[in-house]
């Protein structure tokens, strides 16, 4: 049994150092997912949107970013602080209609933008309905009068 145990634990060491040799040859494709740490290449927006194209006045929606190696981002009008984030989502309750710019720095010095309006709509004003006492009764009609027998 212990043979067994310990050939099992061979294997999975053997299994361990060929995927970390692997991950180790320039140019593998294990290595093409990971992201580079440290802000390696051109900043760029990956995202950058609202939820809904347009909204009533008081209701709530989302502005959502991502961006890649970026030092920083800001989002004007200002919002809520705001960090480099792959995806992010921040709640927004817009009074008026608002042209939203995000800017993200990158490692590099060099700066992206991106914009998007939100438009912002007033409720219509309720209609104040005419008033005609006569609108259900059909002319000719015994509404309401006696008929007469003869």
């Amino acid at each position: 049994m212990l043979s067994w145990l310990s050939g099992r634990v061979t294997a999975a060491i053997a299994l361990m150092v060929a995927a970390w040799g692997i991950g180790g040859v320039p140019g593998s494709s294990v290595r093409s997912w990971i992201p580079p740490v440290g802000g390696h290449g051109a900043v760029r927006i990956l995202r950058f949107y609202a939820t809904t194209g347009s909204l009533m006045r008081g209701d709530k929606a989302q502005l959502c970013y991502g961006v890649a190696n970026a030092k920083s981002v800001r989002i004007s009008p200002s919002l809520e602080p705001v960090a480099p984030a792959v995806n992010r989502c921040l709640d927004i309750v817009p009074e008026h209609t608002t042209h939203y710019t995000i800017l993200a720095e990158g490692f590099d010095g060099n700066v992206v933008t991106r914009v998007i309006t939100l438009v912002v709509e007033t409720a219509p004003q309720p209609r104040r309905p005419n008033m005609n006492v006569a609108v259900g009764l059909r002319l000719g009609s015994s509404f309401g009068a006696r008929q007469r027998t003869s």
